[in-house]
């Protein structure tokens, strides 16, 4: 066996019947293994801490608690939807945990090794260092190895550096873990093993856990830091507002008066934290999901379900995403003056041969073989000089040559001048792959084979042309999404002019694809160019996760589809990862979505999901948000004014789910199509806090009526809630506006449950609601009436601000789809 060099340059010294069992053992003791486990996305107890061990939760938990300790369960009710929200986030993190820690890039069942002279197979975890792999077709190389014997052995590196073509594979030359033998045969030395093997390199950097970019999540949580820092100081001025209520600290310690001050102020406290808002987003995505499953889209990460409603730009790899990966024989075009009755039989045999590769396969159907021909000498094909050379042994005589062009006959194929440039160069243009078939009247001898070189008077007779197979559904989304105003990339590492003629095929303009080995190192100089090109071939998949983080620096949201390996690391990084499901284990896991029937054509869909969660969720929050602003509003007028809480946890109750809760959660599933714009928090606030405000305000001035008229505490509290709860309804009513059958129906039923409430002897009972008397009626209706009106005062000015960004929006949205046409 010849000696050959590693990638550090170390001589490999492998005998040719491979290690023997002591040097195995001894490598297996000292851990040069190809055994693989990286650290798993999250531990267990991290994601627990995480959802549970939480600010809010542990606020939550422990007013429940206090409560329950106090025996009040009937307050607690609130703690059922912290309890909920950590569940649902758990199942969710669990869910892309498991994801993660299924990814394997090296699925081969079974390693071949030559070891103690004897070829055996052992599982792809017991290759170790420096033994002997045997590679044959349709094997996947275990680990990094460097070849040290070669029988036309060629590998497909697709799933990994994205070249389409199969590289020949000569001593000396490198094979890379988890790249597939696809003809011919050789003995490779493994050089690298285990977590240092290409494959899973790229398999621990895409276990890094991330969660999907978020809008609607990443604006919750900045309202509840916001409430973070005011929870504390409000509720202590709460709590000293109830105890100097209750007759100051010491008396209300002695007289057991500060078992309600406490309450009053959970009650307080709890009101303020939308944690309905939480449970509803995670309740509105788990729905999406379920929704898309049914249309073959697999949601990995719940909050996907918007992704794809914000990007602005989306990247395509073109092998398996544009194109379904598989390459089809398009035409023959026969020269002037070449006439070879054999030429058919002769193409019917490449066809059918036992080492055909892709393109030669795609002969088969239309040139059927009717008389089989038995070849005496050949020369098979090489990606390296690109041609395959076959003698037969009868009929067909001669030699027969198929390969590219410029490497048979030089100059001749690109000059349009001779007869077969004229042929060759405007097809090539189109981006379609050119073989040119011709034939020599000698036939090959044994030195020809030795030498794998042509005979003389070689002469073309006919030009094949071959094609990738164009995603049918793939122009017409692409079309979609050019409306839309989203920019599209196409990244591939394939020829850059093949890359420009599939995009032209689907739609974009690109005269010629731009070279990714000319791609600036400068992250700056990198963002301009992508703003200039949008067709890029040669791309290495570090490259392609280059090319996604310059473009989110320049500010967008990005996209990124593919099928192989070499994707992995980009569409781990973009913000919004699509994979289909044809595409490599690594790249489904690390992928926000996985289109499971593999057509483009869901992608609408998926985006249509995301526009209604993010529509419904941004009408759904002005309600939990006007809940969080007045009841901040009343923690501090009534903290400030000493006054005592109006409102029972349990009364609380009510309002919560009569005119948030249940309604919000059919709102949050309506049919939607409204676009996204961003800004959904500002947005929201801009209607919640005024109203919050007004809310709060209304409710102190009734208070404050109240004592005025001398109403006793329960009437008082029986009127707060009458009062939040028409009010609620009403602003129910308001943002769910345009109204339908539907929503009439929702309102209406909230309304009829209202009524039930206060009416039916065990629900006043238990929620202590009484007869608020014929005074407090009269302050009721007037504080209804003037906050009502205030709210429509809002609201309209509101509307006003929506449109403006709206509009602002639209405009962008049309500069985007200039810039795409």
């Amino acid at each position: 066996m010849d000696a050959a060099l590693d990638d550090s340059g170390r001589t490999l010294t492998t005998p040719a019947g491979g290690l023997t069992a002591a040097q195995v053992a001894e490598r297996m003791a000292d851990g040069r293994a190809n055994a693989f486990e990286s650290d798993t996305s999250r531990s267990a107890w991290t994601i627990v801490r995480a959802n549970v061990f939480t600010l809010f939760n542990g606020i939550v938990f422990t007013c429940f608690g206090i409560l329950l300790v106090l025996g009040r369960w009937q307050d607690a009710l609130f703690g059922l939807a912290a309890f909920a929200n950590s569940i649902i986030g758990s199942y969710q993190e669990f869910k892309a945990k498991a994801a993660l820690d299924r990814l394997a890039l090296l699925n081969a069942p079974r390693a071949r090794v030559r070891r103690d002279g004897e070829e055996v197979e052992i599982p792809p975890s017991e290759v170790v260092a420096d033994d002997l792999l045997v590679l044959r077709a349709g094997d996947q190389v275990p680990a990094d190895a460097v070849v040290v014997a070669s029988r036309a052995l060629q590998i497909d590196e697709s799933m990994l550096t994205g070249e389409s073509d199969a590289v020949d594979k000569k001593p000396g030359d490198e094979a890379l873990s988890g790249s597939i033998v696809v003809a011919g045969e050789g003995d490779a030395v493994a050089v690298r093993v285990g977590a240092e093997a290409y494959a899973n390199r790229f398999a621990d950097e895409a276990k890094k856990f991330s969660m999907v970019s978020s809008e609607l999540r990443t604006s919750i949580d900045r309202v509840l830091r916001w409430m973070a820092w005011l929870i504390g100081p409000i509720g202590l001025l709460v709590l000293n507002a109830q105890m100097m209520v209750a007759g100051g600290w010491g008396t209300a310690w002695e007289s057991g008066s500060w078992v309600q001050a406490v309450v009053n102020t959970i009650a307080a406290l709890t009101a303020m934290i939308p944690l309905g808002l939480v449970l509803m987003t995670s309740i509105a995505f788990a729905v999406g999901a379920a929704k898309l499953a049914g249309k073959q889209v697999l949601v990995n990460e719940l909050p996907a379900v918007e992704g794809l409603a914000r990007i602005d730009v989306i990247c395509l790899d073109k092998t398996g995403t544009l194109t379904a990966g598989e390459i089809e024989f398009d035409a023959a075009h026969p020269l002037d003056g070449a006439d070879e009755p054999d030429a058919a039989a002769v193409l019917g045999w490449y066809g059918s041969a036992p080492d055909a590769n892709a393109t030669a396969k795609c002969l088969r159907e239309p040139y059927p073989v009717d008389a089989p021909l038995t070849p005496a000498r050949y020369i098979p094909f090489s990606s390296a000089r690109k041609w395959s050379a076959v003698s037969f042994a009868s009929r067909a005589s001669g030699t027969w040559v198929m390969g590219a062009p410029e490497m048979v006959f030089g100059d001749a194929a690109t000059d349009p001048e001779q007869p077969l440039g004229a042929t060759v160069t405007p097809l090539a243009a189109t981006g379609r792959r050119t073989l040119v078939l011709a034939h020599s009247a000698t036939a090959l001898d044994d030195e020809d084979v030795d030498a794998e070189r042509l005979p003389p008077g070689v002469t073309p007779v006919l030009v094949l042309t071959f094609r990738e197979q164009v995603r049918p559904d793939a122009a017409e989304t692409l079309a979609y999404f050019a409306r839309q105003g989203v920019d599209v990339r196409v990244i591939s590492g394939d020829n850059p002019r093949t890359v420009a003629a599939i995009a032209r095929e689907v739609g974009l303009e690109s005269a010629e694809g731009f070279d990714a080995r000319r791609l600036p190192e400068d992250d700056d100089e990198l963002a301009d160019v992508l703003e200039q090109h949008a067709v890029f071939g040669r791309v290495t998949p570090e490259q392609k996760k280059r090319i996604v983080i310059a473009l989110q620096a320049r500010g967008h949201t990005v996209a990124m589809t593919g099928d192989g390996v070499n994707d992995a690391l980009a569409i781990k990084t973009a913000d919004m990862g699509i994979a289909m499901n044809s595409g490599a284990a690594a790249t489904k896991a690390v992928a926000r979505l996985v289109l499971l029937d593999g057509r483009f054509s869901h992608l609408p869909d998926v985006v249509a999901e995301g526009r209604q969660v993010i529509a419904n969720i941004e009408r759904v929050s002005m309600l939990f948000l006007t809940k969080t602003a007045y009841a901040t509003g009343l923690a501090v007028l009534f903290g400030l004014l000493v006054l005592e809480f109006p409102f029972l946890p349990r009364q609380l109750s009510i309002t919560d789910g009569l005119t948030i809760g249940i309604p919000a959660f059919f709102l949050a599933l309506m049919p939607n199509s409204q676009r996204y714009v961003p800004g959904f928090l500002r947005r929201s606030l801009s209607f919640a806090i005024p109203a919050g405000i007004i809310i709060a305000i209304a409710l102190t001035l009734y208070t404050l009526g109240a004592m005025q008229l001398g109403i006793d505490e329960d009437e008082l509290r029986t009127g707060s809630t009458i009062i939040l709860a028409v009010v609620g309804i009403w602003v129910l009513t308001v943002l769910s506006r345009p109204v339908t059958r539907m929503k009439v129906l929702v309102i209406g039923a909230m309304f009829i449950a209202l009524i039930a409430i206060f009416t039916i002897p065990l629900a006043t009972e238990f929620f202590q609601l009484v007869d608020p008397g014929q005074q407090a009626a009269w302050l009721i209706a007037i504080v209804i009436a003037l906050t009502i009106g205030a709210i429509e005062v809002v609201r309209f000015f509101h509307r006003r601000f929506v449109a403006k960004a709206l509009a602002a929006s639209q405009v962008g949205e049309t500069a985007g789809s200039a810039r795409v046409k």
